[in-house]
C-alpha cells in the first residue's frame, strides 16, 4: 500500500512531468531553422533563374540600416573607404537595403567551389541553373571540345585562400560584383586511356579567377548569376 508521502510524490512527478510536455512539445514559430552546412555545396539546379543561395541570416541578428553605420566601418575588411569598390557598394547598399557585403562574400565562395567542380564533372544541369547564358555556352561549348576528344578532368580543391571583391557597381537596375578568387586545386585531364594530357594529377596549382556576378535589384530574387569569368593575375 502507498502511503501519504509516496502519493504526494507521484502527483508532484506527474505535476511536473505535465509541465515539461507543455513547455518542449510546443513550437512557437520563433525556433531557429536546422542548419546543414554542406547545402550550399550540394544545392542543385532550382526552378527558374535562381542561383547562388546565400546562407540564411540568423533569426536573432538584427542588422542596422545601412544610414546609421559609420562610413569608416561600413565596409570594414570589405573596402577602403573612398576607393571605387567602396563608393561601388555604397551605390547598391542605396537601393537595396538588405545587401551584406560579407554575406555575398560567403555565397560567392560557395558558388566558385559548386562551379568549378560542376565543369570538371560535365554537369551542365547544375552549370546552366548557376550561370548567365552567356557564360553557360562558353562552359558548355569546352566541356563539348572534352568530350568529343574523349577527355575526362580530374578536380580535386585543396583550399580557396581567397576571395576579394576588387569591383562593384551599379549599372542601371543591375548590381554587378567582381570578385578576385585565389585557390589551389589539383587537376589533370586525361585521354580514353587514362593517359595524362594535361595538368597533374600529383601536383598543387595556385589558380586565380576573375569573376563579375550581377543581379536585378529590383527583383525580389536576392540570389546572383556569375556574368562574367577570366583569369587573373
Amino acid at each position: 500500500m502507498f502511503d501519504i508521502y509516496t502519493i504526494i510524490f507521484l502527483a508532484l512527478a506527474v505535476f511536473i512531468f505535465l509541465r515539461l510536455r507543455n513547455v518542449l512539445g510546443q513550437r512557437t514559430g520563433r525556433e531557429r531553422p536546422p542548419y546543414d552546412p554542406y547545402s550550399a555545396r550540394d544545392a542543385r539546379a532550382p526552378a527558374g533563374d535562381k542561383v547562388i543561395t546565400l546562407p540564411p541570416r540568423k533569426p536573432d541578428a538584427v542588422a542596422r540600416p545601412a544610414e546609421t553605420i559609420e562610413p569608416a566601418e561600413r565596409w570594414k575588411g570589405i573596402a577602403e573607404k573612398g576607393t571605387p569598390v567602396a563608393a561601388g557598394l555604397d551605390a547598391i547598399a542605396a537601393v537595396s537595403s538588405d545587401f551584406d557585403a560579407r554575406h555575398f562574400v560567403a555565397g560567392a565562395r560557395a558558388a566558385y567551389e559548386m562551379i568549378v567542380g560542376a565543369f570538371a564533372a560535365g554537369d551542365r544541369k547544375t552549370l546552366k541553373s548557376l550561370l548567365s547564358r552567356e557564360v553557360y555556352e562558353g562552359f558548355d561549348e569546352a566541356i563539348r571540345d572534352r568530350e568529343s576528344k574523349g577527355y575526362s578532368v580530374e578536380s580535386k580543391f585543396v583550399s580557396l585562400e581567397n576571395a576579394d571583391i576588387i569591383g562593384a557597381e551599379l549599372r542601371g537596375n543591375s548590381a554587378q560584383i567582381t570578385v578576385r578568387f585565389v585557390s589551389q586545386l589539383i587537376t589533370a585531364t586525361r585521354d580514353k586511356a587514362g593517359n595524362v594530357v594535361d595538368g597533374n594529377p600529383d601536383k598543387v596549382t595556385d589558380v586565380t579567377d576573375v569573376w563579375t556576378f550581377a543581379r536585378d535589384v529590383t527583383s525580389r530574387d536576392p540570389n546572383w548569376k556569375l556574368v562574367a569569368t577570366e583569369a587573373g593575375q
